[in-house]
């Protein structure tokens, strides 16, 4: 029996759900090519932030050889869906999200916090900006 998949350490997911082929061959009727965080995580750090494997996998928390297996795994799936004309979607996976996670003390509420550009923080139920970083709680 095969271990158990370790999890994989993402930035944020995709900002998008996936994409469709527009045109006459648009695929329609045909099954979507779906692609895991993880991959998409591969994607990004080798291609779109050039970041070489071991850096990448670095970043990942995960081995050089498991990055390439699943970059390589990634870069079928998108000429597959490229070439046949195939809608692509985005799923889930053995991963976690490098965000930052919140609490809120007027409606004790957990949220995480993806823009890490943004000076005020409220809290996404009540509006609150009396929070506190989760790091700072202790559980």
């Amino acid at each position: 029996m095969a271990r158990p998949k370790k999890l994989r350490k993402l930035k944020n997911p995709p900002i998008v759900k996936g994409f469709s082929p527009i045109g006459k061959a648009t695929g329609k009727g045909q099954e979507p090519i779906l692609i895991n965080y993880d991959e998409y995580e591969a994607l990004r750090l080798a291609d779109y932030n050039m970041s070489n494997h071991l850096q990448a996998s670095v970043k990942m928390q995960i081995s050089r050889a498991t990055f390439t297996r699943i970059y390589a795994h990634a870069r079928r799936k998108l000429a597959t869906a490229l070439v046949e004309g195939r809608p692509i979607l985005f799923q889930g996976g053995p991963v976690y999200f490098d965000s930052q996670w919140h609490y809120c003390r007027q409606c004790p509420c957990y949220f995480n916090h993806l823009e890490k550009d943004e000076k005020t923080i409220a809290c996404p139920l009540c509006l609150s900006t009396d929070i506190t970083s989760c790091k700072e709680k202790i559980f």
